[in-house]
């Protein structure tokens, strides 16, 4: 068990498939009092039965009361999961664009923004953000999807160097492929980058509570990643390159 987060008041956002029914499922396991949020209030009921959790349905950055209520008065971890991936290059629509901010970045920006007055106040949060690779490195055919991953895991990084002396603990997980919805939806792509070396959602869950007992900010459920993020840092035309043989080798797929 997970110290940490043993009767810890968790919200979940985006926990109605995917990574994070599975991150609601380990931190009901786990012996955390879970709120299961979605958009879909038919899936976040589903899971929150199963887990014995509390299914708060809604725009994940704007239920951050409702939880607090339905938690007893605090939210101790607050998973920012949520996410579209929003393929398409520079030439996506204006709303494609303003969608992918939205709910990659800003939904997180508004999410903070709520619940630092009480964490600071009693020196003591957890704010996890599921980023993804493609916030490290980038992603093949996904403008929009790689630039507002870039922007979530720039702030999560911002929120931990600014107040981790006070108390406040965050954790940037940033997978390759996972066998959800989403990896289905990225096409061609994601056959040809992710797919071949994609996990179960449960690997990203396990890979979390690995993180948050050894009190990491990064973290990695595909281990490679790291040894790519010190490649693109170490030689960024080297990378640049590499990374468009990749683009011309998908090319002639499509």
């Amino acid at each position: 068990m997970v110290g940490a987060v043993q009767s810890a008041g968790v919200v979940v956002t985006g926990a109605g498939g995917g990574i994070g029914a599975a991150l609601a499922r380990r931190f009901a396991a786990e012996g955390a009092r879970v709120v299961v949020n979605d958009l879909d209030a038919a899936k976040a009921k589903a899971v929150a039965d199963e887990i014995g959790g509390i299914a708060v349905p809604g725009d994940a950055s704007l239920i951050i009361e409702e939880a607090r209520e339905a938690l007893d008065g605090a939210v101790d971890v607050y998973c920012a999961n949520a996410g579209v991936g929003s393929g398409g290059s520079e030439a996506a629509g204006e709303d494609v664009w303003a969608l992918a901010w939205d709910v990659n970045v800003m939904a997180h920006v508004r999410a903070a923004h709520a619940l630092l007055p009480d964490w600071l106040e009693r020196g003591s949060g957890r704010f996890v953000s599921t980023v993804s690779a493609a916030g490290l490195l980038t992603m093949i055919g996904a403008a929009p999807y790689s630039v507002t991953k870039h922007g979530a895991y720039a702030f999560a990084e911002w929120l931990s160097l600014t107040y981790r002396h006070r108390g406040v603990n965050v954790h940037a997980i940033c997978p390759q492929g996972v066998r959800t919805d989403m990896l289905a939806a990225t096409g061609s792509a994601g056959d040809l980058v992710l797919r071949p070396t994609a996990i179960e959602p449960e690997g990203v869950a396990d890979a979390l509570m690995k993180g948050i007992e050894e009190n990491r900010f990064l973290i990695l459920p595909h281990p490679e990643v790291a040894g790519y993020y010190q490649a693109r840092a170490a030689d960024p035309d080297r990378w640049m390159t590499n990374m468009n043989h990749l683009q011309q080798k998908w090319e002639t797929t499509e």
